[in-house]
């Protein structure tokens, strides 16, 4: 069984709980449907999100390779940086970060506050980059110098999502599946914004196992869908290799890409209205990055009727709310 081929790799322990999963009352009266949502913000390490699941197999793995110091890349307001330099602080490790500008701003909030300024307060290193448009060769050339100089590097990939990093969210997938059979919720769909790839791979491995009466939908926020599929599906055949389990055939790849314009890291209306929509109704924080594009794609299709009748929505809230603090003057 996965759980069991799961059970075969070590872990930190990062998320020592499961997260909730809340039914958001007010907006399912508001929009006519049943919405809940997995509070994966909630991971805690760091200001939360989704990242501390793959970190808890990465930071393991750099340990047992005697790491000193963790490269990582990203955008200036990564969460995947924030998280992964709060593990080097925790570690003791250095941390080393290479930081591009995606939407070519010189706002002041989105270069030095939300997660640019808690990377100071963990003390990264931070190098600016053009662009991330290759991110391993940079990550790997950088590691060259390192060792050059004598240092022990680890290089954690851009959002974490290799194959070990997949089986932060294969672990999550379980969980989930606990969680919704405990409430009765046979059938139904998981929403998540879909980017980097292995929160998506995971998920879609684990449920595709366990509950496959479950629809895994990703809704892409950097890129078209004939792009991210290949991306979401080459993590999924990597971690069940590296797990030793089947890809089931009834594994699906669905994605939407109406919502990521116009590009990575810059909302849309839809975005904010979401954003919006969500903290008035329920008090609860979305992103502009992910989770605020990937929940406007949710609220379009249930207008739509996209989904199935009668059955629950779980929107998959990977937390980025300190990026708020960068966006407020450029777009709320």
């Amino acid at each position: 069984m996965i759980s069991e081929a799961l059970n075969r790799f070590e872990r930190l322990e990062l998320v020592p709980h499961a997260t909730p999963l809340q039914h958001l009352l007010r907006l399912s009266h508001h929009v006519g449907r049943d919405i809940y949502v997995k509070r994966d913000d909630l991971t805690l390490f760091a200001l939360g999100g989704n990242k501390a699941r793959k970190l808890e197999y990465l930071g393991c793995d750099a340990l047992a390779q005697h790491a000193d110091t963790l490269i990582t890349a990203g955008a200036i307001q990564s969460n995947h940086v924030r998280q992964t330099a709060a593990l080097a602080a925790k570690m003791g490790l250095a941390c080393v970060a290479l930081l591009e500008n995606p939407i070519d701003t010189q706002e002041q909030n989105y270069l030095h506050n939300g997660n640019r300024l808690l990377l100071d307060l963990f003390g990264t290193r931070v190098e600016h980059v053009d662009n991330l448009e290759e991110p391993d060769l940079l990550l790997m050339a950088k590691a060259d110098r390192l060792r050059a100089t004598g240092k022990t590097p680890y290089v954690i990939p851009i959002g974490g999502s290799n194959a070990l990093g997949t089986l932060g969210y294969v672990k999550a997938g379980l969980e989930f599946a606990e969680q919704v059979t405990a409430k009765g919720l046979d059938s139904g769909t998981l929403v998540l914004a879909s980017g980097s790839g292995a929160t998506h791979a995971g998920l879609a491995l684990a449920l595709a196992h366990v509950l496959p009466e479950w629809r895994v939908l990703g809704i892409t926020v950097s890129r078209p869908a004939d792009l991210q599929r290949p991306k979401v599906m080459g993590l999924v055949q990597r971690t069940a290799e590296l797990l030793g389990v089947n890809v089931p055939e009834n594994l699906d790849i669905e994605l939407w890409d109406d919502y990521y314009g116009p590009r990575y890291g810059e909302p849309n209306t839809g975005t904010l209205d979401a954003i919006r929509l969500l903290a008035s109704s329920q008090g609860l924080l979305l992103d502009p990055v992910y989770t605020g594009k990937a929940f406007a794609g949710l609220l379009d299709g249930v207008q739509k009727g996209a989904f199935e009748e009668g059955k629950p929505i779980v929107f998959l809230h990977t937390g980025g709310a300190p990026a708020l603090f960068a966006y407020q003057s450029l777009t709320l």
